[in-house]
């Protein structure tokens, strides 16, 4: 217990240094010193691999850590996350801030434009933080928890197709992406009811997101009316546009105007029903699942996110 007890005052700090394609790895040990100098007390734990993240979380947990960092980018929180969630609300409240090192580092940027690392660096040293919701996926295989946004559709088919061809490229791959992507537009059917509609939607849509945050891939303010601390999911629901309509619109996209379009919806619930017959592609805070989602529900103000 008395080790437990002393662990809980200080970070453990879950590094990704291949995120932001290698960038993360070089720069975090400076960014350690600053923090060290600081006053901050830390533990640095490095990944090796997917998945590493989580398990280190666990452990984490496991030996009285209370206060993380995330080091990397927007898949490394997504992974710390789901270590320390499911829990108790009865539990003693977890603590986690960002090292914003990798790529995209979307969650961030709900509350700082420019400046991230210094920003998330500030804000670790001067102790500030507030509540955050969580969002909670049960799929066909078991639950996963995230902070930013569940996506299904053409951002999904960006996603994946980033991932698996031009991680690499950061922000720029992500709209290389979206332009191959486009050239194969589609508009398929995800069945889903909002809370406890008794009508499922089953009207063909370009994409679907479920935000906890404003933005996604970096700049792209996806859901302009997002509030990570409401206890609401943010839905926005693009139906079929065409090609030349959907490039017109898309650089909307970077500043939220895009909402005005007579294609997309909005609407803020407590929870999303699915009725998804067959595993499909999900991005989720920027990493691709796949999976039959269930339900999203939220588990309101969680966690406390330094920012």
């Amino acid at each position: 217990m008395q080790y437990r007890d002393i662990q809980m005052n200080r970070y453990l700090a879950i590094i990704n240094p291949a995120a932001g394609g290698g960038r993360c790895g070089k720069l975090v040990p400076r960014t350690v010193q600053r923090l060290r100098s600081e006053g901050i007390d830390l533990e640095v734990a490095e990944t090796r691999g997917a998945g590493d993240a989580t398990e280190l979380a666990r452990q984490g947990l496991a030996c009285g850590f209370r206060h993380f960092l995330a080091g990397g980018g927007d898949g490394t929180s997504y992974e710390v996350i789901n270590g320390l969630f499911p829990r108790n609300h009865s539990e003693e409240r977890l603590l986690l801030g960002f090292l914003p090192l990798g790529t995209g580092n979307s969650f961030l940027r709900d509350f700082a434009d420019e400046g991230l690392e210094h920003y998330a660096v500030s804000a670790i040293v001067a102790g500030r933080s507030r509540p955050c919701d969580v969002i909670r996926l049960t799929h066909g295989d078991g639950v996963l928890h995230y902070i930013n946004l569940l996506s299904v559709g053409f951002t999904a088919e960006a996603g994946e197709l980033t991932n698996r061809q031009f991680k690499p490229l950061g922000e720029a791959g992500y709209l290389l992406a979206t332009l191959l992507t486009w050239g194969r537009l589609h508009f398929p059917v995800f069945p889903y009811r909002l809370d406890g509609c008794a009508e499922a939607d089953r009207q063909p849509c370009t994409y679907l997101t479920f935000s906890n945050s404003r933005f996604t891939g970096g700049k792209l303010m996806i859901s302009p009316l997002a509030d990570t601390s409401d206890g609401l999911i943010e839905v926005t629901r693009v139906g079929p546009v065409g090609r030349l309509d959907f490039l017109r619109t898309f650089p909307k996209i970077f500043t939220g105007t895009h909402l005005k379009h007579p294609a997309v919806s909005r609407w803020a619930v407590r929870r999303v029903d699915f009725e998804v017959p067959t595993p499909i592609d999900i991005m989720i805070d920027g990493e691709i699942v796949r999976c039959v989602p269930r339900c999203l529900d939220v588990l309101p103000s969680a966690l406390d996110v330094i920012v």
